[in-house]
């Protein structure tokens, strides 16, 4: 375990019963939001590879406009 998370758990061991509830209920849904995140991304890694590389192949033929043109 890290540091860090020896720190934050140390901190939250001092915190009264009901808000440490509060807390590892926040951590866990924070953990499965990121994993829900993570799947769909990993089946599609080459789809979004193939897509990165257009766009910079589009950009190496001049293309593309530059970000500020569009603020």
């Amino acid at each position: 375990m890290s540091a860090l998370l020896d720190k934050a758990l140390e901190e939250l061991g001092a915190l009264p019963p009901e808000e440490q509830e509060e807390m590892a209920s926040q951590i866990l849904a924070d953990l499965a939001d990121e994993q829900g995140w993570k799947a769909p991304f990993a089946q599609k890694r080459g789809l979004i590879r193939r897509m990165a590389q257009d766009a910079l192949d589009e950009d190496a033929r001049g293309e593309t406009s530059p970000f500020t043109d569009f603020l």
